[in-house]
């Protein structure tokens, strides 16, 4: 069988979620499979050795300015299909064989629409009632995302299997003073500090941490910086002037986007993480740092709790007193923040690409199998 993978995300320079799921999976997948061949399609040239080279993987290049989906690689499905094509990060293209798996990462904007220009909103509920209606099969990366397919599109179960995506071994713990200083050096930091990791967007409910953080800096003793990396995404400006309306400029830095030689230190070198978002489909940055025996504060809601099982300590993302009490709490309880280490590196076990890549695999073969 030919499988034919979507791997435009995956080459990406400045990877976050859904395209580090994409190119983790695809790395993990093709040495995985010695029944299949595999044709791995891109909108640019992938950096040489990017993926693992096996004698069953043809690489196929077809830039085009726009619209790439719907038009470069729907007409490379029109002239050579493979047996089954694979989506990972995105959406189907308009001609597409007729047996296909998308994976679905979450649905946010049908829960905070104001966190999304208006164009986005439309957009993603175009694009994934699509995927629904038109895929054999759709991967969902938690069960609350199986649940809201279910709810929201009227998706049969039968056609959802939840598989989670896994953490890389690059985050683990590090006892690596030099390295950290030098990071900490090159960011500004110079305190211990707190970490947020995401994208720079109302979404992650950065306004609220920003204020619980100012509680805390009025409340404690010692001194603290918040560290919040990631891009700037849709409307990142209130998050600034949240800062500067509070006059935490000092307090807080802004790093841009991290790539991931430094992300396993910087998590390493954190007091705690702190993860407030009002919605997430996974919350890879949560996972990561349970892997780095991170203790972690994190929102109780939509897929956190999933993947925290009980390894963070969860609290309501709109009380900002509550919030600002976790983090007071985890930060004044030598104790509660070994048990959270603890408990979250147990927890971390449990996610990995290799288990990802076999489910994944195993519903390929499904498919591929069925009628088309």
């Amino acid at each position: 069988m030919l499988i034919g993978i979507d791997a435009s995300r995956a080459v990406l320079s400045q990877r976050t979620g859904t395209e580090n799921y994409s190119f983790h999976l695809i790395r993990n997948l093709i040495p995985l499979d010695g029944e299949n061949s595999y044709r791995l399609y891109f909108n640019r040239s992938p950096e040489p050795r990017l993926f693992p080279f096996s004698p069953s993987l043809e690489e196929v290049v077809i830039p085009f300015p726009r619209l790439w989906t719907h038009s470069r690689l729907s007409w490379e499905m029109m002239r050579r299909p493979p047996h089954l094509l694979f989506v990972p990060a995105h959406v189907l293209p308009l001609i597409h064989p007729a047996r296909s798996v998308v994976t679905v990462h979450d649905l946010g904007y049908l829960y905070y629409p104001e966190a999304h220009t208006s164009l986005a909103r439309v957009y993603l509920d175009l694009s994934t009632r699509y995927n629904v209606r038109f895929s054999s099969h759709i991967i969902a990366v938690s069960k609350v995302t199986k649940e809201d397919l279910m709810a929201r599109y009227r998706v049969p179960p039968a056609r959802i299997t939840v598989i989670y995506p896994g953490c890389s071994d690059i985050f683990r713990p590090l006892d690596e003073p030099e390295r950290l200083a030098a990071l900490k050096g090159r960011y500004g930091i110079a305190d211990e500090y707190l970490l947020y990791v995401g994208t720079i967007q109302p979404r992650k409910n950065l306004s609220r941490l920003v204020e619980a953080f100012g509680i805390l800096c009025s409340r404690e003793g010692k001194r603290y910086q918040l560290v919040m990396a990631g891009k700037r995404g849709w409307l990142y400006r209130q998050i600034y002037g949240k800062v500067e309306e509070l006059r935490l400029q000092d307090r807080i830095i802004f790093t841009g986007y991290m790539p991931d030689a430094d992300l396993p230190l910087l998590f390493n070198g954190a007091s705690l993480l702190v993860l407030p978002s009002l919605y997430e489909g996974f919350g890879m940055p949560l996972l990561e740092a349970m892997a780095c025996g991170t203790p972690v504060v994190a929102s109780r809601v939509s897929a956190l709790p999933e993947v925290a099982g009980e390894a963070a300590l969860l609290v309501d993302p709109h009380d900002v007193e509550t919030l600002a009490g976790a983090m007071e709490r985890v930060l004044g309880d030598e104790e509660l923040r070994s048990d959270l280490r603890r408990r979250g590196l147990e927890r971390a076990k449990e996610f990995s690409w290799d288990r990802c890549a076999r489910e994944t695999l195993a519903v390929l073969k499904m498919v591929g199998q069925n009628d088309g």
